[in-house]
């Protein structure tokens, strides 16, 4: 895989994710988000076949997209629906992923590349990375911002139900940053973190940005 460091990125729904990725972004690495991806698999043909296939017509939007909402709501409650969708998806994802990887390894500009995906460990994908970072945040700001999306109980139970636990994600985990408060403090986190693997950007004599590796 990538000669770069791959730093992996999991935690539960609504932990900020998203944000901590932003955060790595700013100190030299490159974000390659799984849920992106998704997005494009879902407008492939091939995996666009299978899901009309299975589940009919009425996953398909008014804008003639896949609705994932609905699409979700299906497959997250029924593990026999789900794992169908996942057969197809997971690994065009990975594929993508891995090109994406790939391209960014070669990339000067890059020093370390970040893969942002939910259900990396679910999947598999632990020959992916080099590090894992679980994500975690108190239960009553992670059900405040799900809530805050719109999301039901319902919907929040049977995502997390499709996922493992997430004392078995932190477990996998090289390290944990705890992201409850505020910007500055997990952004703090993450600078103490990459200078322990040494991938923190410092200037060099002539006043200019590197990155140590």
């Amino acid at each position: 895989m990538a000669r770069k460091p791959v730093i992996g990125l999991v935690g539960g729904i609504g932990s900020g994710k998203t944000t901590v990725a932003k955060l790595l972004a700013e100190r030299g690495g490159l974000i390659v988000a799984a849920d992106s991806i998704a997005h494009e698999a879902l407008r492939d043909p091939r995996v666009r076949a299978k899901i009309l296939a299975r589940f009919g017509p009425d996953v398909i939007g008014p804008d003639g997209e896949v609705d994932r909402r609905k699409l979700g709501s299906i497959v997250f409650a029924d593990e026999g629906a789900r794992r169908d969708l996942e057969s197809w998806v997971h690994p065009w994802v990975r594929r993508r992923a891995e090109e994406l990887i790939a391209a960014a390894d070669l990339d000067p500009q890059v020093g370390f590349i970040v893969l942002d995906a939910a259900v990396m460990l679910e999947a598999g994908w632990r020959d992916v990375y080099d590090q894992l970072i679980f994500v975690e945040v108190p239960r009553p700001i992670q059900l405040q911002r799900l809530q805050a999306r719109g999301w039901t109980a319902e919907e929040i139970a049977a995502r997390e139900q499709a996922q493992w636990p997430l004392t078995e994600k932190a477990r996998w985990a090289n390290a944990v940053i705890h992201n409850g408060g505020t910007l500055e403090e997990t952004g703090r986190q993450i600078d103490e973190l990459l200078r322990s693997w040494n991938l923190i950007k410092h200037p060099t004599q002539d006043g200019t940005i590197a990155e140590r590796q």
